[in-house]
């Protein structure tokens, strides 16, 4: 239990607006190892953190992100949406898994890793997305760690395991169960689960072997990870509102 890997989604979002700067320190100030964050691109192509494809839901603004320069959301959310560079500057040494939402071309995965070399940060960042994504950045970095986020019971083919090469299977947290973490290991892979937020599914999964959790409560996981069998489980409860 103590092995295993503390993520936050898209930082501290209960205490700090999501895949913000603030939101990504807050998390690693409350113990995560690793900050997962959501990136897309400006039309001007530079690579900035927002998981919709509109301003609308974080920043009441009905503007497509695609159709807006970074300049132009810089102007029109304070500075407070962060290029992929602020942010890999804001995480220090930490890990960050940088989920790529939306589709993905080669040309924007090539602008991705462009930042994230330049930044000196190859070696602590890691990938997450669905197969067709990931064959895409497999094929534009062929040493890149990679999270292959799947999404049903059925292993994947042992053809695209060998294209993709992942290092590790991210799953639904609500499909995983001692079995399945057995096989996946089997097959030489690690078991990332997203998104348990409550204190009974945390220390269900902590149970079940998991390497890797995905949480918006950090704080949470931090405390069941550091002390498991001294913290009470719980029933499911409802948890406050995420900031927007």
């Amino acid at each position: 239990m103590q092995n295993v890997t503390a993520v936050a989604h898209r930082g501290d979002p209960y205490r700090f607006r999501e895949n913000t700067v603030d939101s990504l320190r807050s998390a690693l100030d409350r113990g995560a190892d690793v900050v997962e964050i959501d990136v897309r691109l400006t039309r001007d192509g530079v690579p900035v953190l927002l998981h919709d494809d509109t301003l609308e839901r974080l920043w009441e603004l009905d503007r497509p992100l695609g159709a807006l320069s970074a300049e132009e959301v810089r102007a029109l959310t304070g500075g407070r949406v962060p290029t992929l560079a602020q942010a890999l500057s804001a995480t220090g040494d930490s890990r960050v898994m940088v989920d790529l939402c939306g589709p993905v071309t080669r040309r924007t995965m090539d602008r991705i890793l462009d930042v994230v070399r330049q930044s000196g940060a190859g070696e602590r960042v890691y990938y997450s997305a669905g197969a067709e994504t990931m064959l895409t950045v497999r094929a534009a970095d062929p040493a890149a760690e990679i999270a292959l986020t799947w999404t049903t019971l059925a292993p994947p083919r042992p053809a695209l395991l060998a294209a993709i090469r992942p290092r590790w299977l991210n799953y639904r947290f609500s499909l995983v169960d001692r079995d399945l973490v057995a096989r996946v290991h089997r097959d030489g892979q690690l078991v990332s689960v997203w998104t348990p937020d409550t204190r009974r599914a945390l220390s269900r999964l902590l149970d079940q072997g998991v390497d890797s959790i995905t949480t918006n409560r950090i704080d949470v996981l931090h405390d069941l990870r550091s002390a498991p069998r001294e913290l009470p489980r719980r029933t499911r409860r409802q948890l406050p509102r995420r900031l927007p």
